[in-house]
Parts: structure tokens; C-alpha cells; sequence
């Protein structure tokens, strides 16, 4: 395109070329994050990534299932809360029933592997699970304990520690929520010999036990999305 402009003023051309160069910087597009039920086709290297791997029950078809003691466990309304206005991808697969722990690992860390391949920063990349997700997680993250990437870990430690022979050592950034009504508790033990850069654990107090992380609570969700805010950049 073409603009003639006859016998101009000095005025009328400043305020022309102003309005150029203002027109010029405003971005042409602006993508936004998404939510991804798998591991997405085109990865974008200068945007931030969270996967985050639900507990045993939500394994199989029915992304909203009942336990008959810790009530439904809201898959759906749970990723939605974690992706609203973060400003990140969220990826939140629902693995098949009786889904092979090791095999899950693995594709957990193909994972991490290709968007640091792509060419995101391992420090924009953050894994977070929930009970079964949770060990699924450590066991991933303590693989790739030298990537700098950042875990959270959601209700999965007993006595301070999450065991494995040989014991994990994870590596970035950790956090750790547990509600007290619960069994399992404090990571102290695991981060105390991990190679961390930071370490962070939020004690929560819903009376919900292991149900806390089944909805979407503000409790847990509050500190999990401060956290990732703090961390993923």
C-alpha cells in the first residue's frame, strides 16, 4: 500500500510519522494459553508450561468420579482453577485405567524433554501432581533433577519424605501442600537432601483430609498459583 501525501505541512508530517511509529509498535497478534487434554502438536518457546497429573481415582473415562469416602474428585472444575488467569499453558492429561507407573514417568519426562528441545526455558516449566500424580511426579522430576524445572507436590509424603530406593532428589524449585487432617504430610525430609534452588510447604486445615485436593479449593489453590507465579518465569 501506497500513501501520497501533496505539499505537506511540518505539523501535518510529525503527527503522520508519530502515528507510523505508534501503529508499528502495537504487536499484530496475541496468542493465548490454553488448556491442553494432551501434549500439544506446536509448542511456543517463549511462553510458560504447567502439567499437572491427577490422583489414582480419575484414572480411566469419568473425569468427575465418586469416592465413597472422599466424595467426587472434579477433574474438569480442578483444571480450570489452576489455568485461570495464570498466564500459562496448562496440561492436564487424564491417564487410562490401570496406566503403567513407569511408563507414565517416562512420558512425563519425554515431555519436559521436548519443550526444553522446543526451546522453553526449563524454568518456565512446572510439574505438579496430586496423590497418585504426585509420586508419578517425584518420580519424574527426581530424573531430571539437573534441569532446574519446578514440582509441586500435592498430599504425597508420609513421615517428612516420599520413599524410593534409591531415595529421589529432586532439584529448582519445590513446593510442598498438605492438609492436616490427612495422612500423608510434610516433604521436609525430601527437600533437606534434594538440590534445590528454593523450598516452600503450606500446611492447609480443610477437616477434608486427602478429599481437600479433590475440588478445587481456594485453600490449596491459592498458594499453589502464588507459588507457580513466583517460580514459572
Amino acid at each position: 500500500m501506497f500513501i501520497i501525501v501533496t505539499n505537506p505541512s511540518r505539523r501535518y508530517m510529525g503527527r503522520f510519522f508519530l502515528a507510523l511509529v505508534y501503529i508499528l509498535l502495537i504487536p499484530i497478534t496475541c496468542r493465548a494459553v490454553e488448556i491442553y487434554d494432551s501434549f500439544p502438536k506446536t509448542i511456543h518457546a517463549n511462553e510458560r508450561y504447567v502439567i499437572y497429573s491427577h490422583g489414582f481415582i480419575v484414572e480411566g473415562d469419568n473425569p468427575k468420579p465418586i469416592s465413597p469416602k472422599y466424595g467426587q474428585y472434579d477433574f474438569p472444575g480442578i483444571k480450570q482453577a489452576i489455568f485461570s488467569a495464570g498466564g500459562f499453558n496448562l496440561i492436564a492429561y487424564q491417564r487410562p485405567k490401570n496406566s503403567d507407573f513407569d511408563a507414565y514417568v517416562g512420558t512425563l519426562k519425554s515431555w519436559v524433554a521436548h519443550l526444553i528441545a522446543a526451546g522453553v526455558a526449563p524454568s518456565r516449566i512446572t510439574l505438579v501432581g496430586f496423590s497418585r500424580g504426585a509420586q508419578l511426579t517425584a518420580f519424574a522430576s527426581s530424573d531430571l533433577e539437573s534441569a532446574g524445572i519446578n514440582t509441586a507436590l500435592l498430599a504425597v509424603c508420609e513421615g517428612g519424605d516420599f520413599h524410593r530406593d534409591p531415595p529421589l532428589i529432586l532439584g529448582g524449585n519445590l513446593l510442598s501442600i498438605y492438609e492436616t487432617s490427612d495422612e500423608l504430610g510434610s516433604c521436609a525430609k525430601l527437600a533437606a537432601r534434594s538440590h534445590l534452588t528454593s523450598f516452600k510447604e503450606v500446611a492447609i486445615s480443610t477437616g477434608r483430609s486427602h478429599g481437600a485436593f479433590f475440588q478445587p479449593l481456594r485453600a490449596w489453590l491459592q498458594p499453589l498459583k502464588a507459588w507457580i507465579e513466583n517460580t514459572n518465569r
